[in-house]
This record gives C-alpha cells, structure tokens and sequence, in this order.
C-alpha cells in the first residue's frame, strides 16, 4: 500500500504545482518581480558541495536529484499521499529534481536512525540505483538521527524545516525579510554543528591563566565548535536586534492607519492558495503572483476603496504551511502580527487542493501563535472555483459559515467579496454636522476618504457637512469650523 502511495506521487512529480504553469490575469501587472526570480533558478546538473563556511561543517542546500522519504503513522491513505505530494512540491520549489520516493507505515520515527536500520539499508540501495545526491526527510530530524542516516545512505540528508527555511533564503528580497530568514537558518543550524573535538582547542588550557588556578583547571579549553557556537550567537543577538529596530517603522505605520481612522484588512492562508493573485484582484498591486510555494515572503500593504468611497487597506502576508519551522514564526512574528492589527481577516483557501480542511487547520494553528489574530473576524474566502470540484466546495461552505466563494483568476465572486469587505469594516462612530471653509479642503478630502458622508452642501461659508468620522478626524473639524 506505502508503494502505492509512492508510485501515485512520483506519477504527479515534475507537474505537483499543475505543471509549473503561471496564469496571470491583467490585474496582476507586469511581473517583472518572476523575471528576476526565475532568472535566479538553480542551474541543473551542478555537484552536491559540503562547504565550510563556519570553519565547522556546514551542509549547504544544493538541491538537485532528490529521494523523498516519508512515515505513515495514524492517518488515511490520503493523509500520506498528501503529505507526500507537498514535500515534493516543495523540493521542487526549492529547484530540484524528484526521482524516486520511499514511504515506510510506521507508528513514530525511530529513534535512531527515522526509519529503522532495515529501511534505512534498503533507502541507500534506492539513493544508489537512481544516482540521487540527497535525501529529503518529511519531517523534522535530531541531529544524531540526521549523522545516522547520512553514515548509512552515503549522501546528504535534509529534513522537510531545513528544506523550508531553503526556499525561504531564496524567496526574501526585502533587508527585513533577509535578517528574519537568516535568523530562523541560525536558530535551526546551532544544534547542528559539526566539529572535530578538543583536537581543535583555540584556547589553550592548563595553567596559562595562573598556577593558582590549581587542580581541575587543566582542560583543552574553548574548542573550535564552541568559538564557532558562540560566533553563532552572537550574529544571532544581532540579528534579533536589528528585527526590534524595524519594528518601530512598522509599528508607526500601523499607528498612522489608526490615528487616521483607515480599516486594515489582511489577507492570510496556506502557501499558493492564491492570496497575492487576490491581492492583484482588488487592488491592481501588480504583485508577484507564481505557481510555486513561498512564492511571497515580504509583506504587501496596499490602499483599496470600498463601493461608497471609504478607504481601508489590504496586507498581504507570507503564506503557512503544515508544521511551518516553529523558528520562521518566531522570526516572521513581526510581519504576522500585521493579522492581529487587522480589523478583518480575508483567510484564502485553495478549494482545489485536495485537503483543504487540512489547510484551513494548519493556518489556523499558526495564527493561534500570534497574539490577538484568533480575535479577529475572519472570512473563509474559497479560491480556485473555477477549477475546483463543485461537491468539495459544498462541503466547505457547510463547515465554514463565514464563507464565500471566489476566483481571482477569473474575476468569479470578486463583487460579491467587495461588498462584504465593506459590510464587515468598521464605521465611524462619531457623528459631526459643521460648515467647513474652502480654504480646507484637505479636511473635506479626508471625510470623503475615511468618513460617511449623509450630506454635503456648498455654501457662501463653505463647506456644510452632515458625516460620520473617527473621533480624531471629528476633533479637526470642529477646529476648523470653529475658527471659520
């Protein structure tokens, strides 16, 4: 049955993400962002290379020729294939090649080597007849279950987070994007140094510091791997400082909506579920859109109007995935609190995967991380209708009661989509009747912006108003009326 599961998986390998075919649509702009990505590929065919950039060893992700690896523990067939199927598509994310796959029914990892000695034998004799060069694990390894798998199959293993954070390196462009992922990479790599021992002191130790140091005291040391650990640490301090010191700009962007009274809505949901193709849709944002996972890592905050004139922003946000590396969402924890701020949560569904209650579980644990994202309203938008199957969708709107149903491909629902968005943000609270002088314009552009307007007249005074405005932009007003 587990080659089963494997043979239908390796079937759909090369094509996982529908043939590797980007649709755009004229919302999506340009696209010059793809160019640059795609000119940025991996060249195929280049050696595997152990590279020692730590002066430790450091196993650089050079993904060609790939064997997957898998355990199917309590769940269904589907559970497994799905499973399966995601991690080839993320090894082809990453720029390589799927070969071959091996699944092994098994309640939980063993301890020492994942698999069990005799799996493990039999997946070196799968590495060496198809020529692969790594092995991806779908799951997280030990370190000391990473070294015993690598002594027995010959050739580098890399687990489903190492695999991640990979295509993650790949995908940021922002200087913000580019400290997180190295960060989470740092966090993820500490534990797994490699040294050569005490023969590489680089402190000597006896009692160079003193005679009085005294019995006890003569050891090697600090050996290469701590100096090499505590460098690690440190840059890692570093880092984290210099993600605290974006976060004022951030935050005061934030503040600025508020002050403003501007509604924020943010767009969240599992990786290629089509959430900047959305974006595009609503806004014109002209964002990269690619059928790839991961394809968004920087975040995208754009204005949008709702059918009566008020503005409110929309935020586009990295894409979740199934056991998403608990280090990216401390290092994104950032950009994710952009969802917690948000005063409504569009979350996208790709209707047509086939696990899609499997998606909306695994988003919903990652915003469960955030504190106050579960707080805030949220729609289940179901993309991809125009592809998806008509029962799936039935089941879906069934389960979710905040529901509706879109393609940002198609334009299908997108009106539909438009009013609740408008329905579902806040309205001012305070209501204001004053005459505003034509000299301010500026204030009357601002109630046309953030405001309701019930009635607006021109008069010899001015501008006369009847409107609903936040309390900040109702204090202006009444300024400005004031002194005429």
């Amino acid at each position: 049955m587990a080659d089963d599961v494997v043979a239908r998986v390796l079937a759909r390998a090369g094509r996982t993400l529908h043939d590797g075919v980007t649709i755009h649509s004229a919302y999506d702009g340009d696209q010059i962002d793809l160019e640059e990505r795609t000119s940025l590929r991996r060249v195929a065919n280049l050696s595997t290379e152990l590279q020692d950039v730590t002066e430790v060893e450091y196993r650089q992700l050079r993904l060609e020729r790939v064997v997957l690896v898998g355990l199917w523990g309590s769940g269904t067939v589907t559970d497994a294939e799905n499973s399966l199927a995601e991690l080839a598509a993320l090894a082809e994310t990453a720029g390589s090649v799927v070969l071959d796959g091996m699944l092994q029914r098994r309640q939980k990892p063993d301890p020492g080597t994942y698999l069990g000695s005799g799996k493990a034998v039999e997946l070196a004799a799968v590495v060496a007849s198809s020529g692969a060069d790594t092995v991806v694990v779908d799951g997280e390894l030990a370190p000391s279950q990473r070294r015993a798998l690598e002594d027995i199959v010959k050739v580098k293993v890399v687990d489903r987070t190492a695999l991640i954070l990979d295509i993650f390196a790949q995908h940021a462009k922002s200087r913000e994007g580019k400290v997180q992922v190295e960060l989470a990479q740092l966090e993820y790599l500490l534990p797994r140094l490699r040294g050569w021992g005490e023969s590489m002191s680089r402190q000597a130790g006896g009692q160079v510091g003193g005679a009085a140091a005294g019995m006890g005291s003569r050891g090697p040391g600090e050996t290469k791997m701590e100096l090499d650990r505590r460098k690690i640490r440190n840059r890692m301090a570093k880092l984290r400082r210099e993600i605290a010191a974006m976060e004022p700009s951030r935050a005061t962007k934030r503040s600025s909506r508020k002050r403003h009274a501007i509604p924020s809505v943010a767009i969240a949901g599992y990786t290629n579920a089509g959430k900047s193709s959305l974006l595009n849709r609503l806004t014109g944002a002209g964002v990269l859109v690619e059928n790839a996972l991961f394809a968004t890592l920087d975040p995208t905050v754009r204005r949008a109007q709702t059918e009566d004139g008020r503005v409110y922003t929309l935020a586009d946000t990295v894409g979740f995935v199934r056991s998403l590396p608990h280090q990216l969402v401390e290092a994104f924890r950032s950009t994710l609190e952009e969802v917690a701020d948000a005063d409504l949560l569009l979350h996208v569904v790709d209707a047509s995967h086939p696990n899609p209650e499997g998606q909306i579980s695994a988003v919903r644990h990652v915003l469960a991380d955030i504190p106050g994202a579960m707080d805030v309203p949220e729609v289940i938008v179901l993309n991809k209708v125009d592809v998806a199957d008509p029962e799936v969708v039935a089941r879906l709107r069934s389960r979710e009661i905040h529901s509706i149903v879109v393609s940002a491909h198609t334009g299908e629902g997108i009106d539909e989509l438009q009013a609740l968005i408008a329905d579902q943000l806040p309205r001012p609270g305070v209501q204001v009747e004053v005459v505003i002088p034509y000299h301010r314009g500026d204030l009357i552009s601002r109630v046309h912006g953030e405001g309701d307007i019930e009635a607006e007249e021109h008069t010899p005074e001015g501008t006369a108003l009847r409107a609903r405005v936040g309390e900040g932009l109702a204090s202006e007003l009444r300024a400005a009326a004031a002194l005429g």
